[in-house]
């Protein structure tokens, strides 16, 4: 496997320009009541969002699992949006509208309204600049939000979400594939809920503790109180790292330690193959105990999975 700094030349020419994202949608919420409507849904404050900036979020069940996650983004003081998965966009937009009663604000899948582009390296700063983590820059009628970047070594590949209207032009760069952009979101080490991953984590199991998707000082939402416990009695016993496989791993797919044979230890989160062929590189989501005792695909006797740093420090239970 080739190491960060081997593979750094490479990483600048493929991991810059733009992007199609066709797996991520787009659900508004609109009206006067929505920017509270969805605050008292998800993990993070959405009322005290300005207009024109974004925030991750997790929507849970009353359980405390994760149903779907979403990039925030308030575009004017009764508009929100929420980019998601795709795949989990039709019944989100279902469950959220259950919720809304008597509050004064429209759910609606706005998707063909939006180009959903992903931005890296030069692309990403000529836009944003050395913008932080979810800060981000509207213009014209587009948004654009700082992802984490992409860490290997000690190269960091700005990362972006640009949204612009259907016929707006794009921002400038050369096509990158989306598997690239995969492998980038890997090496991020932040990623969004997928169908696979429906109701299988409480948002620390993916780190969102530690890359500001939940607020614990917030009011009340769906599982708050499990999430909340979670962080506060030190019951953490699941995270998610970063790995390297020899083989192609599929989200929602088990992992196992030798220490317990029997039962799986671990859940794969994403995973995306390396630009140079030389392998892939994978989250994924298990016991504290099990990573160190090693993880294999698949079963006990299956492909090791090589730790490897996580990029960005994880935030010790309270």
């Amino acid at each position: 496997m080739n190491t960060p700094a081997e593979l750094s030349p490479q990483i600048n020419t493929l991991l810059n320009g733009v992007s199609p994202l066709p797996h991520l949608g787009v659900i508004q919420a609109q009206g006067v009541d929505a920017a509270n409507f969805l605050h008292n849904q998800l993990s993070n404050d959405v009322l005290l969002l300005p207009v024109g900036q974004s925030r991750l979020a997790a929507f849970c069940s009353a359980k405390g699992r994760m149903q779907a996650s979403f990039l925030v983004i308030k575009t004017a003081p009764d508009t929100v949006l929420l980019v998601m998965s795709l795949d989990l966009l039709a019944q989100t937009l279902k469950r959220l509208s259950m919720f809304v009663l008597r509050a004064k604000v429209k759910m609606s899948d706005v998707t063909d309204q939006w180009q959903l582009h992903g931005l890296l390296g030069g692309s990403a700063r000529a836009v944003l600049g050395e913008a932080m983590p979810w800060q981000t820059a509207s213009a014209d009628g587009a948004h654009a939000v700082a992802l984490y970047p992409a860490v290997l070594g000690e190269t960091q590949v700005p990362r972006a979400l640009w949204l612009g209207a259907a016929a707006q032009a794009l921002p400038a760069g050369a096509k990158v594939s989306t598997e690239v952009w995969a492998w980038a979101e890997v090496m991020s080490g932040v990623t969004l809920v997928t169908q696979p991953l429906f109701e299988a984590f409480v948002p620390q199991m993916l780190n969102y503790e530690s890359v500001g998707g939940v607020n614990f000082k917030k009011g009340c939402y769906p599982g708050q109180e499990v999430v909340a416990r979670s962080q506060f009695r030190g019951t953490l016993k699941r995270r998610t790292a970063l790995v390297h496989s020899p083989v192609a791993l599929m989200a929602g797919q088990d992992v196992f330690t030798p220490a317990d044979p029997e039962q799986p230890c671990a859940t794969v989160v994403l995973c995306a193959a390396m630009p140079d062929g030389q392998g892939f590189d994978a989250l994924v989501s298990g016991t504290l105990e099990s990573q160190q005792a090693g993880w294999h695909a698949g079963s006990a006797q299956g492909e090791v999975l090589q730790l490897q740093p996580l990029p960005y420090e994880l935030l010790a239970d309270i």
